[in-house]
């Protein structure tokens, strides 16, 4: 057997070849500004970078408002418009097999989502009455409540969009940046300064960071979406936000925010972590300005699948965002704070509480957040009748009023239940959640808010021998598509819409079922069953199969979450 060892000129044998070392892997650009790459990468970041989108609004109010939807430029249509709340909806009568981006043309209709920002949840009277007439009159009565506390508008035509915004901006609202990759609306809780569950108020910094920074070209120009949430306490689903601050209090310091920051579900989920770092209210704002200055210039730009503050944290890890943080942007190091306690359960704000004030909130719950502009016009007439003048909406699509006098509460409760708004809603009424869907997205499958007005009725009828033996909530959240606007990841039951086989070769509308998520103690996003679908037709036998299996085999005070994470796989399908 020859020898692979060289034999040198000499005659004498050779040291044996080594294999050469395969060189790294050059790891492509990802767009990051502070590395340098300030060429745009996609179409997008070309656009961004033509115009600032919020530069759109002047085009609005002086051309296409006046020449009508065909003289729309396509890239502030498809664009600059989201940075001004803008979307268009889509055209009746396509169903989930038209969804997709070689069917834009085909799918977008001559009519907007408009989306009002509602920063903090927090309106009073008059503002409700606003956006409750400018529905009836605008929006051929559509107003949804979205997970995000704020009001979705649908068919609006651009022609009017200049009056919304007069009408809108006369009472203290506004649009601006309600969609875009841009600091989208912050999340605040209901009840701030007034529940007695509260660490601190976070009232302050939400105005302050809504005063300085939003619609300042300097932070309208991101890599991707950016949600804010802060709550003194945990309300706010600061898990799935790209930078949270929640209530804790410092052992030596006192009340104050424990960061969080790369939450966001879509397509690849991920939970925030936690920074480890307190932070005082008084310097909320100015850390919250960091980190979307580092989002700015280090998120990733090449790809928009990659483009969320998530990925980065991913790839960096907590220790180099917060060195980063401290070092280029705050040129100061943060505290060291220890982190909140969680909650046992979504904490909604639905039923009577009371308040700091003496007086009571009272929580009411629309199925899926789908109200009217004539319901919300009712609701700021009955609120004004018993004295109040403060409105909450919440992340999870309910509606809150504050500041009701003892003998005015089961009045106000009386006057609105007609309305669909109760205030001891059955659990099903209460724990449903559900994005938009195909009835006004594009982007959707199924039918998703729509089909919820039926389903939970149905649920209460088929599983009204064992709804009183329910003592923890089950989550039900349907979501139209992917991207998981209806949080589908982080429900006990989540629905994620798409098409699938009835059996005979035809697509129908259904859903790919997710188990088990959670936020709070069970943080987490549960289990897929693999190749686990369920028709449209079917949610309700499907919902009330399981149910009745975790009625069956739950321990005592086991919660959806627990059991569907252990339950064995024939008693979830």
């Amino acid at each position: 057997m020859s020898s692979t060892t060289d034999v040198s000129p000499a005659g004498e044998p050779a040291a044996p070849t080594r294999p050469r070392a395969a060189r790294p892997a050059k790891r492509r650009a990802e767009g990051q500004w502070a590395l340098g790459y300030r060429e745009p990468l996609n179409a997008n970041e070309q656009a961004k970078k033509d115009d600032n989108p919020l530069n759109v609004r002047r085009r609005i109010e002086d051309i296409y408002a006046h020449q009508g939807f065909d003289s729309i430029d396509k890239s502030d249509l498809r664009g600059r418009f989201r940075w001004w709340g803008l979307y268009t909806q889509r055209e009746q009568g396509y169903d989930g097999t038209y969804t997709g981006d070689e069917n834009l043309d085909l799918l977008e209709a001559k009519y907007f989502m408009m989306r009002v920002r509602c920063d903090g949840g927090a309106l009073n009277v008059e503002q409700v009455r606003t956006i409750g007439g400018i529905s009836t009159e605008f929006g051929r009565d559509t107003a949804d409540l979205s997970d995000r506390q704020n009001v979705q508008y649908h068919w609006i035509e651009v022609e009017n969009v200049p009056e919304i915004w007069r009408r809108l901006e006369s009472v203290g609202l506004k649009t601006t940046e309600a969609c875009g990759d841009c600091p989208r609306v912050v999340l605040g809780s209901p009840l701030a300064g007034e529940s007695l569950d509260e660490i601190v108020d976070g009232t302050p910094a939400i105005d302050e960071i809504v005063r300085r920074y939003i619609g300042d070209p300097q932070y309208s120009n991101l890599p991707r979406k950016f949600k804010t949430a802060i709550s003194g306490q945990q309300d706010v689903v600061h898990e799935i936000n790209d930078v949270a601050f929640v209530g804790v209090n410092h052992p030596e310091h006192g009340p104050g925010f424990d960061l969080w920051v790369g939450g966001g579900l879509s397509t690849n989920p991920m939970l925030a972590q936690r920074v480890g770092a307190w932070i005082p209210l008084d310097e909320v704002p100015a850390v919250w300005e960091g980190v979307v200055a580092v989002f700015r210039d280090y998120g990733y730009r090449r790809l928009r699948s990659k483009a969320r503050l998530k990925f980065l944290i991913k790839d960096w890890g907590i220790e180099k965002f917060r060195e980063v943080l401290e070092q280029e942007y705050l040129k100061r190091p943060l505290i060291d704070g220890p982190a909140p306690e969680q909650p046992a359960r979504p904490i909604d704000h639905v039923g009577v509480q009371k308040l700091r004030n003496g007086l009571n909130a009272v929580g009411f719950s629309p199925i899926a957040g789908r109200v009217s502009g004539t319901i919300l016009t009712k609701v700021a007439d009955a609120v004004e009748r018993i004295g109040s003048d403060r409105i909450r909406f919440t992340p999870y699509q309910k509606l809150i009023v504050l500041d009701v006098a003892d003998d005015k509460v089961e009045e106000l409760i009386a006057e609105l239940e007609p309305l669909g708004l109760q205030a001891r809603p059955s659990a099903w009424r209460r724990n449903l959640l559900a994005c938009s869907g195909i009835e006004f997205c594009k982007l959707s499958f199924v039918e998703t808010r729509k089909r919820s007005q039926v389903l939970a009725p149905e649920l209460e009828e088929r599983l009204a021998d064992i709804n009183a033996q329910l003592d923890v909530p089950i989550t039900i959240n349907i979501n139209g598509c992917p991207n998981s606007c209806g949080r589908s990841q982080i429900a006990d039951i989540g629905f994620k819409g798409q098409l699938v086989d009835d059996g005979e070769g035809n697509q129908v509308e259904g859903y790919q079922v997710h188990l088990g998520g959670s936020l709070g103690l069970d943080s987490g996003f549960g289990r897929k069953l693999r190749q686990h679908k369920v028709n449209s037709t079917e949610l309700g036998d499907y919902i009330e199969r399981v149910v009745r299996n975790f009625v069956k085999q739950r321990t005592e005070g086991e919660r959806f979450a627990q059991w569907a994470v252990r339950a064995e796989e024939a008693d979830l399908r």
